[in-house]
C-alpha cells in the first residue's frame, strides 16, 4: 500500500501485535482492546471481514482507496482481503468483530463507515464475553450471534471517508493538505502547479475523489479536527487549526458532515 501520511500520529513505539489467526473457528471472532495514545498496525491484510469501532478515541482506517474515519459509536467495515492500516487517537476503547466471508455475504466488497445503533453495541458487548470456541447449534450463544449478524447488515453508512485520487501528482498535492490541514492554498494555484486550468482541475478532482475540490478540502480538514475534539481542545482551537476562520462556520460544517455539533459527538 501507499505511504499514506496520516490525520492520526504514527508514534513508532506504538505498534501494535496483529493476531496471528489462520482461520476462524465460528462464524465470529471478537476483540476487545484498551489502546495506548497512537497505537497503530501496519498494513495488512485478512480472509475474514473485519468490524471495528472506538467506544471512546477516534479509530482510523487507511487504505489506498482513501481514509475512513470512526469517531466514538461508529464503525469502519474492512472487507477481506483489502490492505490496511489501523490507528487509534489517544487512549482509546476499541471492540472489534471478525466475520467469516460466508457469513456476510449480504455485504458490499468495500470499505465503509457504520453507524453502531444502541441495540448492535449492547449485542457487540454481550458478544465480547464469550470464548471464541463458543457452543454452536440451537444454543443460546450461537442465537445471539445470529441476531448480531442481523443487525450488523441493517447499520447505515454514513460518510466520514477522505477518498484520494490515483492521479500521482494530485495525489502529491492532497497529501500536503492532509499533512497541513489550515493552509489556504487556492484551487488556481493549485492548477498552475499542475500546469493545467482550474476549470480541468476542477473536473479532475471530481473524477478522481466523486468530491470538488471544495468540498474535499472542507471534509480533509474536519476529520483533521476529531482527534484535537477527542483529547479536549476547545472548539474554537479545534477550528483555527484546521483552516477554518469561523468557529460558527466549523460548527456549521462539523454538523453537515457528521450530524452532531463537536459538543454533542463528544
Amino acid at each position: 500500500m501507499a505511504n499514506n501520511p496520516h490525520l492520526l500520529s504514527r508514534p513508532a513505539d506504538t505498534r501494535r501485535v496483529i493476531p496471528a489467526l489462520s482461520h476462524l473457528l465460528r462464524p465470529l471472532h471478537a476483540r476487545a482492546e484498551s489502546l495506548g495514545a497512537g497505537s497503530w498496525t501496519p498494513t495488512h491484510r485478512h480472509d475474514w471481514v473485519q468490524f471495528s469501532y472506538a467506544i471512546s478515541g477516534v479509530l482510523g482506517v487507511h487504505t489506498e482507496q482513501g481514509s475512513f474515519f470512526a469517531p466514538p459509536q461508529w464503525g469502519v467495515w474492512i472487507p477481506p482481503g483489502l490492505d490496511h492500516e489501523i490507528i487509534t487517537s489517544a487512549r482509546a476503547e476499541m471492540r472489534s468483530l471478525y466475520v467469516r466471508r460466508d457469513d456476510c455475504v449480504w455485504a458490499p466488497a468495500r470499505c465503509r463507515v457504520l453507524e453502531v445503533t444502541p441495540l448492535a453495541r449492547e449485542l457487540i458487548k454481550r458478544f465480547c464475553l464469550l470464548p471464541p470456541d463458543y457452543p454452536q447449534g440451537d444454543s443460546p450463544e450461537s442465537r445471539l450471534v445470529q441476531v448480531l449478524l442481523d443487525q450488523l447488515a441493517t447499520l447505515a453508512e454514513v460518510g466520514f471517508s477522505l477518498p484520494l485520487p490515483r492521479h500521482p501528482r494530485l495525489l502529491s498535492l492532497c497529501y500536503e493538505l492532509i499533512e497541513q490541514p489550515s493552509q489556504t492554498t487556492t484551487l488556481g494555484e493549485w492548477a498552475q502547479r499542475l500546469n493545467v486550468s482550474e476549470k480541468t482541475l476542477m473536473r479532475l478532482f471530481q473524477r478522481e475523489t466523486g468530491l470538488s475540490f471544495r468540498g474535499w478540502r472542507q471534509r480533509a480538514r474536519l476529520l483533521a479536527s476529531l482527534n484535537a475534539l477527542e483529547e479536549g481542545a476547545s472548539v474554537t482551537t479545534a477550528a483555527l487549526a484546521c483552516g477554518y476562520d469561523s468557529t460558527s462556520a466549523f460548527i456549521a460544517a462539523f454538523k453537515g458532515l457528521f450530524g452532531f455539533t463537536p459538543g454533542e459527538l463528544f
